[in-house]
Parts: structure tokens; C-alpha cells; sequence
């Protein structure tokens, strides 16, 4: 079955363990292999990412995809690196 992208922003995502990591915002797509690599969650629980910063979660996480998010793996924390070793992660405008 074949869907929009934008139909998946907002949803909420959750941990294997049913706790809420954030909303998804945004997807990273590989065009050359025309595949989604990774998904953008922002709004993050502070108990689960520091600074609530906004994350890339790899796409082989996710266990499933319809009302929520539910991944299949997720760190027990996710601690951010300092400015001058992150990664460029899209902003997120909604």
C-alpha cells in the first residue's frame, strides 16, 4: 500500500517498553535508493534524551507504523554530543 510521507508527521513515537519518546516530524530518504533511512522525532521526553534535543532515529528501529510510531529498539538514553560532533539534523518548521 503505498502512502504520503506527511501523512506519518506528528505521530506520536513510542519506546519498545510503551514509553512516549516524542513526535515525528520530518524523514531522512535516501533518493538514490528511493528508501526512508531515518525519522526525525522532536518534542522529546527529557528522561529519555537530554535537553529534550530533537534525534534521528535509524528507520531499522521502527517495528511499526500506523496511528503511532513503535519502535524496536531504543537506547535507554540518548546523551547529546557537544556542538562541535553533531550532526546537521534537518529543521523542523511546522
Amino acid at each position: 500500500m503505498l502512502e504520503e510521507i506527511n501523512s506519518i508527521f506528528n505521530l506520536p513515537v513510542y519506546t519498545p517498553w510503551g514509553a512516549y519518546l516524542g513526535d515525528l516530524v520530518n524523514a531522512v530518504i535516501d533518493a538514490n535508493e528511493a528508501e526512508i533511512t531515518s525519522l526525525v522525532v522532536a518534542n522529546t521526553n527529557p528522561a529519555l534524551v537530554v535537553d529534550s534535543a530533537p534525534i534521528a532515529i535509524p528507520f531499522r528501529w521502527v517495528q511499526a507504523i500506523g496511528d503511532i510510531v513503535i519502535l524496536k529498539y531504543f537506547p535507554s538514553s540518548v546523551p547529546i554530543k557537544p556542538p562541535q560532533e553533531q550532526a546537521t539534523i534537518p529543521a523542523y518548521s511546522p
